[in-house]
């Protein structure tokens, strides 16, 4: 389809196309004239002998097949499990273009080569994920410690430097704070304590107290 600024319209390569044949213009002279290619010229003139037209043909192919053949689907899929080649090798193989490769092979659900096995070709069988579910509150509880270090009023080292923000520190005396959590996994209700340490007796301190919380907020698992 010729454009506004087309050197050639229809109307122009017909006249063209007499000049070189009705008139007996050389091509060459006919080309600069109307400012074009020889070649162009010669193909509007060996098109107007012919008796075609003058217009644009049709870009669309002849023939545009939606899938490639059976035979080529099951060469693929058997390069794929018995050589266990990738997209691009199967492509250069057989003569086809990669994107037709990739989609025969998702077509037919094919595994990555890294989620097979090497010796068979067969996928690996992972595991089933084990999980749980807490039926009720109070079933299951989580506890976790996080240690937190304290940042002295003006900044720490990363502000002040290590040298001083060391002194700082000592100085102060911060240390760290050990947060103590408690998450309850049915209801995801929570109970948190900042304490000094992370040892035993204060760990266990923390869970009585936690006990005692999630027993008032309805947790029958935990008022026995």
């Amino acid at each position: 389809m010729t454009h506004a600024n087309a050197p050639l319209t229809p109307i122009g390569r017909l006249r063209l196309a007499r000049l070189i044949v009705d008139e007996k213009w050389p091509v060459a002279r006919a080309a600069e004239r109307f400012q074009v290619s020889s070649a162009t010229a010669s193909k509007w003139a060996n098109r107007y002998r012919s008796g075609e037209s003058m217009i644009d043909r049709s870009s669309r192919p002849h023939h545009s097949p939606t899938r490639c053949s059976q035979h080529l689907e099951r060469r693929i899929i058997k390069l794929r499990f018995c050589r266990q080649w990738g997209p691009h090798r199967i492509s250069y193989r057989l003569r086809v273009p990669r994107s037709t490769v990739g989609r025969v092979l998702a077509r037919y659900s094919m595994p990555l080569l890294a989620h097979v096995d090497q010796a068979t070709g067969l996928p690996v069988r992972k595991p089933p994920a084990v999980r749980y579910e807490a039926s009720a509150p109070g079933e299951l509880v989580h506890v976790d410690i996080k240690k937190l270090g304290r940042i002295p009023d003006g900044g720490g080292h990363r502000k002040l430097g290590r040298t001083i923000g060391n002194r700082h520190n000592k100085k102060q005396g911060l240390g760290y704070a050990f947060v103590h959590h408690a998450v309850d996994s049915y209801s995801r209700l929570a109970y948190s304590e900042q304490l000094t340490d992370e040892r035993k007796e204060t760990a266990a301190g923390f869970w009585e107290r936690a006990r005692a919380f999630f027993s008032e907020a309805g947790s029958r698992s935990l008022q026995s």
